[in-house]
């Protein structure tokens, strides 16, 4: 299955059979001058289009994306049909409820995506909040996955049928100042999905395309979700940290974000601690690519990382607790990167910003080509979220699942 734009390929303006011929047609060798009549693309459009014509739409979705037309699928089958589309909302009690919203078409610069599936993050919390009954309720979501259905006025580079993700960031504006100067991700007229815009506990999601991420093929729709954002945010947590091969970093936290950071810490060839409370964790740890193991209740974590040499990098992944501490295990000019949000401060002293060169920031996800290169190495190297699924139908039991710490280690709704 094609990723990228697959219209381009279709030499007849959108045909089928004027890509089968066209490819049959013009694919030689450039060398030898021979027909390349078995070229894998026309074997695909061949088998794919007789699979359409025999009325096998799960089987012609390869087809349905070389001819730039929407994949067919049980799930979307008769869409074009649709006047409404199920979403699950907040309401004015901060409970989840199941709802409808009027399926319209997209406005100009934004494109109109089927949701395959939508991973649940600890920042929806932020939008499951108790709000005034006038307001119009929020669709928490913000790990989105789904397919191309439509596209507005003035949308380029995105086909119809393609699948596409979006994260927290819902798209830069391009104008103003921080967009100017290349830093995409401190646009000041960026919606937050989910919390800005309606997010992807829906069954259709509007986006602007400067937010939509090309999934690759090799990744589901479920198991793309949660490495938009949780995935996503300790990939670029590490390389805000400018660590290299063999240094020594430390993922605190075994959850959510925690156990994909010690996943892409190991795969970029890192000497990885995991840092968690008890030893319950620790197995899997070891399994994830965890080198060394610290209970944060048996001993002091700054001190245990300082007989191992010191760490160029401790990414704190928890959302809750003291993670001052961790400060005193860092290697001279080491980073504390914080991802996991929370109220707690963080204590640092004089000597240790000036002595210890130790340096403390944060860090929130990145922008839309960034999240492309995180699933592009997740895909290369592996990496894979332990995930919980369930129907749209059950986001209520999966956000709550989610809150209470007994997620394993994500809840994806799937449509």
């Amino acid at each position: 299955m094609l990723s990228k734009p697959a219209a381009a390929l279709c030499c007849s303006g959108g045909s089928c059979q004027g890509l089968e011929l066209s490819l049959s047609a013009h694919c030689a060798d450039a060398t030898t001058g021979v027909r390349l009549t078995r070229h894998p693309l026309l074997r695909i459009a061949q088998n794919s289009r007789r699979l359409a014509e025999a009325g096998d739409v799960d089987q012609s979705l390869d087809w349905a994306l070389l001819c730039g037309r929407p994949p067919i699928s049980p799930s979307r089958k008769g869409a074009s049909a649709m006047t409404n589309y199920k979403v699950v909302e907040v309401d004015p009690e901060g409970s989840l409820q199941s709802a409808e919203r009027e399926l319209v078409e997209p406005p100009a610069g934004q494109v109109r995506i089927r949701v395959e599936a939508c991973g649940v993050c600890h920042s929806d919390s932020f939008t499951v909040q108790p709000h005034d009954p006038e307001k119009t309720p929020a669709i928490p979501g913000h790990e989105i996955v789904g397919v191309v259905d439509a596209s507005g006025p003035g949308v380029e580079g995105w086909a119809t049928g393609q699948r596409v993700g979006v994260g927290f960031l819902g798209g830069h504006c391009g104008v103003c100042q921080s967009c100017r100067m290349g830093n995409f991700v401190a646009c000041t007229n960026q919606p937050q999905t989910g919390m800005d815009v309606d997010g992807g506990y829906a069954e259709v999601v509007f986006a602007r395309p400067s937010g939509l991420v090309a999934v690759p093929d090799d990744l589901t729709s479920a198991e793309a979700a949660p490495l938009l954002c949780a995935g996503f945010t300790t990939f670029n947590a590490l390389l805000k940290a400018h660590t290299q091969p063999d240094d020594l970093v430390a993922i605190q936290g075994i959850g959510g974000l925690g156990h994909l950071g010690i996943q892409y810490a190991a795969k970029m060839g890192l000497r990885v601690v995991a840092v968690a409370r008890g030893t319950a964790k620790e197995e899997l740890a070891r399994e994830l690519g965890a080198h060394h193991y610290i209970d944060s209740t048996a001993t002091d974590p700054g001190e245990a990382l300082s007989k191992l040499g010191g760490a160029q990098a401790v990414i704190a992944t928890a959302a809750a607790g003291d993670i001052s501490p961790l400060l005193n295990g860092l290697a001279t000019g080491g980073r504390l990167v914080v991802v996991g949000a929370s109220d707690e401060p963080v204590k640092v002293t004089p000597v240790q910003l000036v002595f210890g060169d130790v340096r403390i920031m944060g860090s929130l996800t990145g922008s839309a080509s960034q999240n492309e290169n995180n699933l592009r190495f997740a895909t290369d190297q592996r990496i894979r979220a332990m995930i919980e699924t369930r129907p749209m139908s059950e986001a209520s039991e999966a956000y709550e699942r989610m809150s209470s710490g007994g997620a394993r280690f994500r809840m994806v709704l799937t449509m």
